[in-house]
């Protein structure tokens, strides 16, 4: 136990520091340089403020003045952790309705939540229970020029000031100047700005319905009938509306500083009309109504301040990598990116519930979050010297637990099966994907060990303890022993690499060395807490089959999948196998040189155009444990259009997933590790190349496992 503690602290001295002898890194000028400054309209390049808990999204007007122009571009989302509505169910659907029963040959039989195709009250049901609930858009927030365009407005000068959380908007609209000033404030779901225009321009409050929509803005605006907005109490500085939709309510308490009059121009619009050039305002959406006397708000003065004062302890306090003595010409792109994705994830995906794949911008999969994905939005936390904001999400997993429960006992299991696609009940969305996916069953314990590495104390092994080993549970008891050749085997499963089907797949290789991982993990919590180990995960440990590979030293898809090297179905989507060494550190069920033979057969061979975000940053962090680092910078910096990252700092995929989030939290886990290393890793900046042109320079960061 002492040598264990030694090595921890050893490990987690040897991470706050680079190895070599530098010069503090200059954090704000590292941050401000890096800061997003526009000067033309780009749909694609909207600025976001907000706290994990709360986001508000702006278009070059600092505002929401444009909803439409930017609904198809990145949109301008109002949104919040605990903003959700569902339609009316008038047929009561369950999600028992929509369950399926397998059988994979475990002995038993298996209920899996499922979509359905053929009419009736199963796919009535599952497709109710796939959109519902869902998450709102809590109001547009905008200048009032209901005869203007985007393209009217003209000498634009916008910036995010990421050091103090504010983004600054100078631009002309009809002949008329405009400065605006805009913040979130860190503490509270609250929206605080200040408008100096001779203009006099009102600021609209319109509010829409949501759409209920698989992706999109959820802004339906031609259901006035179906929600409400009404004045509860007014007063000549104060308001506060509420907004009725269905079954769920919520409030919107306004404020502003100086003359101005508000009124209700059509349903659901409301207009903040101001007699002089300067109008300051907050307004904070809450899901109770407040106090009467708690009308007050933060002045703009307040919020500002309170916003800089958050940012700036964040910048400090976390680590940062310094790119700007680098000569690659590459260097300055990747420090760009690496810096705004922190500010992203820190505003979308740090928050008290794990985030949807578009975080608090627009929705995506109805608003819901993918747990598959909780590694990928949120591992660098800890890495990068915020793990209070990791464990902040990883206390919902405590509220899901009767949900995962329920899944694993439905399907003959022990312990508790953490869902894929769910919402804050932690109930499971119907999918004939997801419902079938694992790999987000050991997330758990790798993100618990991570907080336990950045805090290592009993209080931190007492908070998770409990839920690693019925993680854990669950993993022993879904694999399955086969007597005639003494291993454990995975089936039954559709792998990180979706395109395999889950009744023909047996042993997809990143899940058979996260099983290894994770179960020897939580081992070690046994042991930390001076229970034994667990015999019977031991003896899966001994016996787990090593992944299956060709006759040229290749490693397949899947043992079932012979033909990976042949048929596009299975060198497309996510090159998973990558992440059994990279996401994970190497293990006995796996040889190095085949490993290395895999990534070059990948990088030369596979579809690229067919891949996500966070593929890039797998394949980075496979190439740097293997020892290659060009390729670990190349995958970073691959030039493909899932690979983009818009000026705004969003990972650009497509015409439908217009940022993604998960690409931005790879790229930080994976420069981590090509930084400060892994465990073992002897040699400074390992994922670099020694050409002399990579001087990375860095503080606060710590290795992966």
């Amino acid at each position: 136990m002492k040598r264990l503690i030694y090595s921890l602290v050893a490990l987690a001295l040897a991470a706050c520091h680079p190895t070599t002898e530098q010069e503090a890194i200059d954090r704000e000028a590292l941050v401000t340089r890096n800061n997003p400054v526009l000067a033309a309209a780009d749909t694609l390049a909207s600025l976001s403020v907000g706290n994990g808990e709360f986001a508000f999204t702006a278009d070059v007007t600092g505002l929401q003045t444009f909803p439409e122009s930017y609904k198809n571009g990145v949109p301008l989302g109002t949104q919040s952790q605990w903003g959700w509505h569902s339609f009316a169910n008038p047929e009561n659907y369950k999600p028992a309705d929509a369950l399926k029963e397998y059988d994979f040959g475990r002995g038993h039989k298996e209920l899996y939540s499922c979509q359905f195709k053929e009419p009736g009250r199963q796919k009535s049901a599952s497709d109710w229970l796939r959109k519902n609930p869902h998450r709102l858009h809590l109001g547009i927030i905008g200048l009032e020029v209901p005869d203007a365009s985007l393209a009217d407005v003209t000498a634009i000068d916008q910036k995010l000031d990421m050091w103090n959380g504010e983004i600054s908007s100078r631009f002309t609209l009809g002949g008329q100047t405009y400065d605006v000033k805009t913040v979130c404030h860190p503490e509270r779901d609250l929206v605080a700005a200040t408008v100096t225009s001779p203009a006099h321009t009102g600021i609209k409050l319109h509010f829409p319905y949501p759409t209920g929509g698989h992706c999109d803005d959820a802004c339906n605006w031609d259901a006035n009938d179906k929600h409400r907005t009404e004045i509860v109490r007014q007063d000549a500085q104060h308001a506060l509306l509420k907004r009725t939709l269905d079954a769920t309510t919520y409030y919107v308490n306004l404020t502003w500083e100086g003359q101005a009059e508000l009124k209700e121009k059509e349903p659901n619009y409301f207009v903040l009309q101001p007699a002089d050039d300067q109008l300051a305002f907050a307004c904070e959406f809450t899901a109770q109504e407040p106090a009467a006397d708690g009308a007050a708000l933060p002045s703009f003065a307040e919020s500002e301040a309170a916003a800089g004062n958050h940012w700036q302890n964040f910048w400090k306090k976390g680590a940062a990598v310094d790119f700007s003595h680098c000569t690659d010409p590459r260097a300055k792109e990747l420090e760009r990116r690496v810096v705004l994705s922190q500010y992203l994830l820190a505003i979308q995906s740090a928050g008290s519930m794990p985030p949807q794949e578009t975080g608090l911008t627009y929705n995506s999969w109805f608003g819901k979050f993918h747990l598959e994905m909780i590694w990928w939005h949120e591992s660098w936390l800890a890495l990068w010297g915020h793990p209070e904001l990791l464990e902040r999400t990883l206390a919902w997993y405590d509220k899901a637990e009767p949900k995962a429960r329920e899944i694993a006992a439905r399907q003959g299991f022990d312990g508790v099966r953490w869902m894929k696609m769910t919402d804050p009940s932690g109930e499971e969305a119907p999918s004939n994907v997801g419902s079938f996916l694992i790999w987000q069953q050991p997330h758990y314990i790798y993100l618990a060990e991570l907080a336990y590495r950045a805090n290592p104390t009993d209080s931190t092994l007492a908070r998770y303890a409990r839920l690693v080993d019925e993680t854990a549970k669950f993993m022993y008891s879904f694999a399955t022993y086969e007597p005639e050749k003494d291993r454990y085997v995975l089936k039954g499963a559709i792998p990180a690499q979706e395109t395999l089907r889950a009744a023909e797949t047996v042993n997809p290789p990143f899940e058979l060395s996260y099983w290894h991982y994770a179960l020897q993990t939580a081992q070690q919590w046994r042991e930390r807490q001076g229970q034994e180990r667990n015999a019977q995960w031991d003896e899966l440990l001994a016996k787990l089959s090593p992944l299956a590979y060709n006759a040229d030293s290749l490693y397949l898809a899947a043992e079932t999948a012979t033909d990976t090297y042949k048929d596009i179905r299975f060198t497309s989507d996510h090159m998973a196998v990558l992440g059994s060494v990279g996401i994970l550190p190497m293990n006995k069920l796996i040889r190095a040189d085949y490993m290395r033979n895999t990534l070059h057969w990948i990088w030369d061979n596979w579809n690229w155009n067919k891949t996500w975000g966070w593929d890039y940053p797998m394949t980075a962090m496979n190439a740097a444990r293997l020892g290659e680092p060009e390729k670990a910078v190349g995958a970073l910096l691959m030039d493909k259009r899932t690979n983009t990252y818009l000026p705004n700092g969003h990972n650009y995929q497509d015409g439908r997933l217009r940022c993604y989030l998960p690409g931005n939290g790879g790229l930080l886990t994976a420069v981590a590790l090509m930084c400060a290393g892994w465990d073992g890793c002897t040699e400074q900046n390992p994922g670099f190349p020694k050409d002399g042109t990579w001087d990375v320079r860095w503080e606060g960061l710590k290795p992966m496992p």
